[in-house]
Protein backbone atom coordinates (compact mmCIF):
# COMPACT_ATOMS: atom_id res chain seq x y z
CA UNK A 1 0.00 0.00 0.00
CA UNK A 2 1.25 3.50 -0.84
CA UNK A 3 2.05 5.68 1.85
CA UNK A 4 -0.70 8.21 2.91
CA UNK A 5 0.21 11.16 5.03
CA UNK A 6 -1.68 11.32 8.26
CA UNK A 7 -3.86 14.57 8.24
CA UNK A 8 -4.83 15.32 12.00
CA UNK A 9 -7.03 17.91 10.34
CA UNK A 10 -9.47 15.19 9.35
CA UNK A 11 -9.53 13.72 12.14
CA UNK A 12 -10.78 16.68 13.81
CA UNK A 13 -13.69 17.10 11.40
CA UNK A 14 -14.75 13.57 11.81
CA UNK A 15 -14.48 14.37 15.24
CA UNK A 16 -17.17 17.67 14.84
CA UNK A 17 -18.81 14.97 13.08
CA UNK A 18 -19.42 12.71 15.10
CA UNK A 19 -20.17 14.78 18.35
CA UNK A 20 -22.73 16.39 16.25
CA UNK A 21 -24.61 13.40 15.27
CA UNK A 22 -24.37 12.25 18.96
CA UNK A 23 -25.90 15.36 20.55
CA UNK A 24 -28.67 15.36 17.71
CA UNK A 25 -29.33 11.41 18.52
CA UNK A 26 -29.23 12.77 22.86
CA UNK A 27 -31.49 15.36 22.07
CA UNK A 28 -32.42 17.13 18.90
CA UNK A 29 -33.42 20.49 20.81
CA UNK A 30 -29.56 20.62 21.50
CA UNK A 31 -28.41 20.52 18.28
CA UNK A 32 -31.15 20.96 15.74
CA UNK A 33 -28.67 20.72 12.90
CA UNK A 34 -26.64 17.69 14.33
CA UNK A 35 -27.41 15.19 11.62
CA UNK A 36 -25.49 16.48 9.06
CA UNK A 37 -22.65 15.32 10.34
CA UNK A 38 -23.20 12.23 8.21
CA UNK A 39 -22.80 14.74 5.49
CA UNK A 40 -19.79 15.95 6.46
CA UNK A 41 -18.48 11.91 7.04
CA UNK A 42 -19.71 10.96 3.89
CA UNK A 43 -17.31 13.79 2.06
CA UNK A 44 -14.38 13.06 4.11
CA UNK A 45 -15.04 8.99 3.50
CA UNK A 46 -14.79 10.22 -0.37
CA UNK A 47 -11.73 12.37 0.07
CA UNK A 48 -9.58 9.48 1.76
CA UNK A 49 -10.75 6.60 0.25
CA UNK A 50 -10.01 8.15 -3.31
CA UNK A 51 -6.78 9.75 -2.21
CA UNK A 52 -5.78 6.15 -1.04
CA UNK A 53 -6.56 4.43 -4.32
CA UNK A 54 -5.37 7.06 -6.92
CA UNK A 55 -2.14 6.62 -5.61
CA UNK A 56 -2.30 2.97 -5.37
CA UNK A 57 -3.30 2.72 -9.07
CA UNK A 58 -0.43 5.66 -9.91
CA UNK A 59 2.15 3.67 -8.48
CA UNK A 60 0.67 0.19 -9.93
CA UNK A 61 0.16 -1.47 -6.39
CA UNK A 62 -3.92 -1.52 -6.62
CA UNK A 63 -5.28 -4.54 -5.81
CA UNK A 64 -9.03 -5.06 -5.69
CA UNK A 65 -8.67 -8.25 -3.83
CA UNK A 66 -6.53 -6.24 -1.19
CA UNK A 67 -8.52 -3.57 -1.10
CA UNK A 68 -11.72 -5.39 -0.13
CA UNK A 69 -9.74 -7.67 2.25
CA UNK A 70 -8.44 -4.34 3.92
CA UNK A 71 -11.91 -3.27 4.26
CA UNK A 72 -12.84 -6.49 5.36
CA UNK A 73 -10.79 -7.06 8.01
CA UNK A 74 -10.97 -3.41 9.48
CA UNK A 75 -14.80 -3.84 9.28
CA UNK A 76 -16.67 -6.61 9.54
CA UNK A 77 -15.19 -8.26 12.93
CA UNK A 78 -15.73 -5.51 15.23
CA UNK A 79 -19.44 -4.84 13.06
CA UNK A 80 -20.53 -8.93 13.66
CA UNK A 81 -19.56 -8.44 17.56
CA UNK A 82 -21.55 -5.68 17.75
CA UNK A 83 -24.44 -6.68 15.96
CA UNK A 84 -24.23 -10.03 18.21
CA UNK A 85 -23.94 -8.31 21.45
CA UNK A 86 -27.12 -5.88 20.33
CA UNK A 87 -29.05 -8.90 19.44
CA UNK A 88 -28.49 -10.70 22.84
CA UNK A 89 -29.52 -7.64 25.05
CA UNK A 90 -32.69 -6.96 22.06
CA UNK A 91 -33.32 -10.55 22.88
CA UNK A 92 -33.81 -9.71 26.94
CA UNK A 93 -35.68 -6.69 26.84
CA UNK A 94 -37.46 -6.19 23.26
CA UNK A 95 -41.42 -7.80 22.85
CA UNK A 96 -41.58 -9.96 20.10
CA UNK A 97 -42.31 -7.51 17.40
CA UNK A 98 -39.88 -4.89 17.82
CA UNK A 99 -37.38 -8.07 17.41
CA UNK A 100 -38.58 -9.11 14.75
CA UNK A 101 -38.09 -6.01 13.22
CA UNK A 102 -34.62 -5.64 14.28
CA UNK A 103 -33.41 -8.97 13.34
CA UNK A 104 -34.73 -8.11 10.11
CA UNK A 105 -32.28 -5.07 10.00
CA UNK A 106 -29.88 -6.99 11.33
CA UNK A 107 -30.12 -9.33 8.53
CA UNK A 108 -29.43 -6.77 5.88
CA UNK A 109 -26.73 -5.30 7.92
CA UNK A 110 -24.49 -8.52 7.61
CA UNK A 111 -24.38 -7.64 3.81
CA UNK A 112 -24.80 -4.52 4.37
CA UNK A 113 -28.09 -3.40 2.59
CA UNK A 114 -29.78 -1.98 5.89
CA UNK A 115 -30.16 1.66 4.41
CA UNK A 116 -32.27 -0.16 1.26
CA UNK A 117 -33.96 -2.09 3.89
CA UNK A 118 -34.98 0.70 6.11
CA UNK A 119 -35.88 2.65 3.16
CA UNK A 120 -38.66 0.28 2.75
CA UNK A 121 -39.59 0.70 6.42
CA UNK A 122 -39.74 3.72 8.47
CA UNK A 123 -38.32 7.44 8.09
CA UNK A 124 -35.11 8.96 9.56
CA UNK A 125 -36.94 11.35 11.53
CA UNK A 126 -39.98 8.70 12.91
CA UNK A 127 -41.05 7.75 16.78
CA UNK A 128 -40.21 4.30 15.28
CA UNK A 129 -36.76 5.00 14.21
CA UNK A 130 -36.24 5.41 18.27
CA UNK A 131 -36.95 2.08 19.19
CA UNK A 132 -34.51 0.79 16.39
CA UNK A 133 -30.49 0.57 18.50
CA UNK A 134 -28.90 -0.18 15.18
CA UNK A 135 -30.53 2.38 12.99
CA UNK A 136 -26.91 4.40 12.97
CA UNK A 137 -25.17 1.62 10.75
CA UNK A 138 -27.48 2.55 7.30
CA UNK A 139 -24.60 5.65 6.92
CA UNK A 140 -21.88 2.42 6.86
CA UNK A 141 -23.76 0.62 4.15
CA UNK A 142 -23.82 3.34 2.01
CA UNK A 143 -20.44 4.05 2.24
CA UNK A 144 -19.59 0.51 1.56
CA UNK A 145 -22.05 0.16 -1.59
CA UNK A 146 -19.97 3.52 -3.11
CA UNK A 147 -16.85 1.28 -2.12
CA UNK A 148 -18.38 -1.36 -4.64
CA UNK A 149 -18.49 1.13 -7.82
CA UNK A 150 -16.14 3.62 -7.60
CA UNK A 151 -12.49 1.89 -7.46
CA UNK A 152 -13.83 0.17 -10.77
CA UNK A 153 -14.67 3.36 -12.04
CA UNK A 154 -11.56 4.91 -11.27
CA UNK A 155 -9.73 2.12 -12.23
CA UNK A 156 -11.42 2.31 -16.34
CA UNK A 157 -10.79 6.09 -15.88
CA UNK A 158 -6.62 5.71 -15.31
CA UNK A 159 -6.32 2.59 -17.81
CA UNK A 160 -8.27 4.54 -20.43
CA UNK A 161 -6.90 8.15 -19.76
CA UNK A 162 -3.45 7.81 -17.94
CA UNK A 163 -4.77 10.41 -15.95
CA UNK A 164 -8.04 11.76 -13.35
CA UNK A 165 -8.33 15.15 -15.56
CA UNK A 166 -11.05 13.59 -17.44
CA UNK A 167 -12.52 12.18 -14.67
CA UNK A 168 -13.54 14.88 -12.98
CA UNK A 169 -15.32 16.31 -14.92
CA UNK A 170 -17.64 12.93 -15.30
CA UNK A 171 -18.16 13.26 -11.39
CA UNK A 172 -18.82 16.78 -11.43
CA UNK A 173 -21.98 15.72 -14.17
CA UNK A 174 -22.41 12.27 -11.76
CA UNK A 175 -23.31 14.67 -8.70
CA UNK A 176 -25.65 16.78 -10.80
CA UNK A 177 -27.31 13.42 -11.87
CA UNK A 178 -27.81 12.37 -8.62
CA UNK A 179 -28.56 16.06 -7.02
CA UNK A 180 -31.73 15.85 -9.73
CA UNK A 181 -33.16 12.70 -8.52
CA UNK A 182 -33.52 14.46 -5.44
CA UNK A 183 -36.33 16.94 -7.29
CA UNK A 184 -38.10 14.02 -8.16
CA UNK A 185 -41.46 14.03 -6.22
CA UNK A 186 -41.55 11.09 -3.14
CA UNK A 187 -44.56 10.15 -4.69
CA UNK A 188 -42.98 8.38 -7.67
CA UNK A 189 -40.51 6.73 -5.17
CA UNK A 190 -43.37 5.47 -3.27
CA UNK A 191 -44.53 3.61 -6.53
CA UNK A 192 -41.52 1.18 -5.79
CA UNK A 193 -41.46 0.69 -2.26
CA UNK A 194 -39.21 3.76 -1.25
CA UNK A 195 -41.10 5.52 1.35
CA UNK A 196 -37.98 7.04 2.92
CA UNK A 197 -35.17 8.68 0.45
CA UNK A 198 -33.04 9.99 3.38
CA UNK A 199 -31.58 6.43 3.23
CA UNK A 200 -31.32 5.52 -0.04
CA UNK A 201 -27.54 5.27 -1.90
CA UNK A 202 -27.94 7.35 -4.89
CA UNK A 203 -29.11 10.42 -2.36
CA UNK A 204 -26.09 9.78 -0.96
CA UNK A 205 -23.55 9.32 -3.03
CA UNK A 206 -23.22 13.18 -4.20
CA UNK A 207 -21.65 13.74 -0.74
CA UNK A 208 -19.02 11.02 -1.62
CA UNK A 209 -18.52 11.99 -4.90
CA UNK A 210 -17.18 15.68 -3.96
CA UNK A 211 -15.24 14.21 -1.32
CA UNK A 212 -13.49 11.86 -4.24
CA UNK A 213 -13.86 15.16 -6.26
CA UNK A 214 -11.35 17.21 -3.85
CA UNK A 215 -9.28 14.34 -3.53
CA UNK A 216 -8.77 14.08 -7.65
CA UNK A 217 -8.33 17.74 -7.42
CA UNK A 218 -5.43 18.09 -4.76
CA UNK A 219 -3.64 15.43 -6.59
CA UNK A 220 -3.91 17.20 -10.32
CA UNK A 221 -2.12 20.52 -8.35
CA UNK A 222 0.10 18.54 -6.96
CA UNK A 223 0.94 17.04 -10.53
CA UNK A 224 0.94 20.64 -12.11
CA UNK A 225 3.45 21.99 -9.41
CA UNK A 226 5.44 19.10 -9.61
CA UNK A 227 5.82 19.55 -13.22
CA UNK A 228 6.09 22.96 -13.25
CA UNK A 229 8.76 22.55 -10.61
CA UNK A 230 10.88 20.39 -12.75
CA UNK A 231 10.49 23.35 -16.06
CA UNK A 232 11.71 25.39 -13.95
CA UNK A 233 14.70 23.66 -12.46
CA UNK A 234 15.59 22.74 -16.38
CA UNK A 235 15.30 26.51 -17.41
CA UNK A 236 17.46 27.09 -14.58
CA UNK A 237 20.24 24.70 -14.95
CA UNK A 238 20.10 25.96 -18.89
CA UNK A 239 20.84 29.40 -17.60
CA UNK A 240 23.38 28.69 -14.85
CA UNK A 241 25.41 26.15 -17.88
CA UNK A 242 24.76 29.10 -20.10
CA UNK A 243 26.82 31.86 -17.76
CA UNK A 244 29.54 28.82 -16.68
CA UNK A 245 30.09 28.44 -20.10
CA UNK A 246 30.63 32.07 -21.14
CA UNK A 247 32.50 32.48 -17.49
CA UNK A 248 34.88 29.49 -19.14
CA UNK A 249 35.57 31.36 -22.10
CA UNK A 250 36.23 34.81 -21.17
CA UNK A 251 38.59 32.85 -18.59
CA UNK A 252 40.38 30.82 -21.39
Amino acid sequence: MSKFYYRPEIDGLRAIAVLSVMLFHLNSNWLPGGFLGVDIFFVISGYLITSIISQEIQNNTFSYKNFYNRRIKRIYPVFILMLAIVSIIASLFFVHHEYEELRKTIKSATLFLSNLYLSHRQGYFDLAANENPILHIWSLAVEEQYYLFFPLLLVIAYKKFKTNTIFKPLILILIFLFILTSFIPQSTYSIIGLHNLYYVSFMRFPELLIGSYLALNKQTNKQTNKQTNKQTNKQTNKQTNKQTNKQIILLV
